[in-house]
């Protein structure tokens, strides 16, 4: 059995899938504020378009971890961090770019670019993001992968919630906290930000637990590795 991440088959595969759905769910947290009409405690349930999507980073780096061991999450981690920040950089480029007279008449121009796209490039968005994602995928891997060899391998559901609700809860805090300060989130949407972004975020992980199951028993027995780091 090798632990050699040259010699999984399958790795880059769940790699790539991890780095596409971070960049998408950044995208999407840039592009729309969803408002389904509903409150909790008289807080607003309000969420970045990103929320839905972005919790499978959470799944795709807890089957990570939980089969190939943490340092290799970690060069995933960090792969998704060089990505996300390389994908702020060319919509900051992009945006700089002067438009075409017929698109910036007929589409809104650099103001309708700004608003959506544009907000990947935004000093604040793009710290906000790079930080809150570092913060929270690094901590919630690093208690997947203690969790692990303190309770032998077993337990899988209770060491992903487990490592999941303090990573989530990193990485919200985190996120909203510099995104509204740089001015990119209004503070009156704060705390609904941060409540409802919590709630789903955890709560989409946590119905996905089968699925998160499934993929690492599948990959354990395809890899024929399954690593503690001990």
């Amino acid at each position: 059995m090798s632990s050699q991440p040259s010699s999984f088959k399958h790795l880059h595969v769940i790699a790539s899938f991890f780095v596409s759905v971070l960049i998408i769910s950044n995208v999407a947290s840039s592009a729309k504020i969803v408002d389904i009409g509903i409150s909790l405690f008289s807080i607003p349930f309000v969420f970045d378009g990103g929320t839905i999507l972005f919790p499978l980073v959470y799944v795709l780096g807890d089957v990570i971890t939980e089969v190939y061991g943490f340092k290799t999450t970690r060069r995933v981690i960090w792969t998704g961090f060089a990505a996300l920040a390389f994908t702020a950089l060319i919509f900051f480029i992009l945006g700089a770019l002067p438009p075409e007279t017929l698109w910036e008449a007929e589409t809104g121009g650099n103001a309708a670019y700004n608003a959506i796209l544009g907000g990947m490039s935004y000093g604040g968005i793009v710290l906000a993001s790079l930080t809150a994602y570092l913060a929270g995928e690094l901590t919630n891997a690093k208690i997947l992968s203690k969790l692990k060899v303190k309770m032998r391998g077993r337990m899988l559901w209770v060491r992903t919630i487990s490592s999941t609700l303090i990573g989530e809860l990193l990485d919200t805090l985190i996120f909203v906290l510099i995104a509204t300060a740089a001015g990119v989130f209004p503070w009156e949407i704060f705390w609904p930000l941060v409540l409802t972004n919590y709630i789903l975020k955890c709560g989409i992980e946590a119905v996905m637990t089968p699925f998160t199951y499934w993929s690492a028993g599948f990959l354990k027995k395809k890899e024929g590795v399954d690593i503690f780091d001990a």
